[in-house]
């Protein structure tokens, strides 16, 4: 039976902290060894020069980041292709085409995109580039012919439209060169993780993450910070699980489930602070970290070598995706000498 493609990746435009690795990064490595796919695993520097081009040092500082996180958990180049999407030209000639495709009312309409506006209080500066991320995208999928996309909810909307590309394609030019491609949910329990600060999400800009690239010191230090029940004031005093995100990350990343649920029923009776549930998280953190930080920091000491991986997965990714050019310029008919 033949495999199923699956495209994803990331923004470099900083180190990779846990929750990428527990909504994302976990499951590619789970399914790149499942053997049951071809995976494009994209470090999409364009995309992120979208909101970052006055800031390019950024960009080219955490491509090898990225690099080094995903080799670090454990992402296989002899299993998956990791490529950077700058160095593969036919992705932008086949945004090209497909902009044509797509109307500036129906980008606006996108409600992710119309989210991250928003929140990247652009007002009325909106960069092109980043209002047509979405056909850019469509460029990356249907370039390597990607069935199976993984995305979370909030991304959905991006995969439909991309469908929607698909089909106003294959119909335009009556060919079935472009595949429809489905998405991918990851596991329940594998979802968005919240920062150490309580708020909702991890995130780079708002400083509240753990990197996989932090030292034992700073994973402790950060733990140890961590939000509570902030009216567990005294150990005596009962405390809520829900909300704390201590509790939060012993269900996301601890094993000893009895353990767990024995430190909740004695938290909300009284009698338990919340120094020593941090300790206890501590420990189990490392257990997840300590042999990532380890692998990362052997890959570091060779970056030639790091280099040299993406250079080659960038080589194997243009051919595919030249090829993918080539039968999208036939349908069109554009092939004139």
């Amino acid at each position: 039976m033949a495999k199923k493609i699956i495209l994803t990746g990331d923004r470099p435009t900083g180190k990779l902290h846990i929750g990428h690795y527990i909504g994302s990064l976990k499951n590619r490595v789970e399914l790149q060894n499942s053997g049951n796919y071809d995976s494009y695993i994209m470090i999409a520097d364009l995309q992120a020069l979208t909101d970052n081009a006055r800031d390019p040092e950024k960009i080219r500082r955490s491509l090898h980041e990225v690099a080094l996180d995903y080799l670090a958990v454990g992402i296989d180049p002899a299993k998956s292709t990791i490529l950077v999407q700058s160095q593969i030209p036919a992705l932008s000639e086949l945004t090209m085409y497909y902009l044509d495709l797509v109307s500036v009312s129906r980008l606006n309409r996108n409600p992710t995109v119309k989210t991250e506006i928003k929140q990247k209080a652009f007002g009325e500066s909106v960069p092109a580039g980043f209002l047509i991320y979405p056909v850019s995208q469509a460029a990356d999928i249907t370039a390597f012919k990607a069935d199976t996309v993984p995305v979370g909810d909030d991304q959905e909307p991006m995969l439909e439209q991309t469908r929607e590309i698909v089909r106003t394609f294959n119909r335009t030019y009556n060919t079935d060169t472009l595949v429809e491609p489905e998405g991918y949910f990851p596991p329940k329990g594998s979802g968005r993780l919240p920062g150490i600060d309580g708020n909702a999400k991890m995130s780079k800009s708002l400083g509240n993450g753990i990197y996989l690239s932090d030292d034992a010191d700073t994973v402790q230090k950060k733990i140890m910070s961590m939000y509570t029940d902030p009216n567990h004031i005294h150990i005596e005093d009962p405390g809520q699980i829900e909300g704390n995100v201590v509790f939060t990350y012993l269900d996301m990343f601890g094993t000893d489930k009895a353990k767990i649920a024995e430190l909740k029923e004695h938290y909300q009776a009284g009698g338990l602070g919340d120094v020593k549930i941090k300790r206890y998280l501590v420990d189990v953190m490392e257990a997840v970290l300590e042999p990532i930080r380890t692998r990362r920091i052997e890959y570091a000491k060779d970056m030639a070598s790091v280099t040299e991986m993406l250079k080659q997965g960038s080589a194997k990714a243009n051919e595919v995706a030249e090829q993918t050019l080539a039968e999208v310029r036939a349908a069109i008919g554009v092939n004139y000498f």
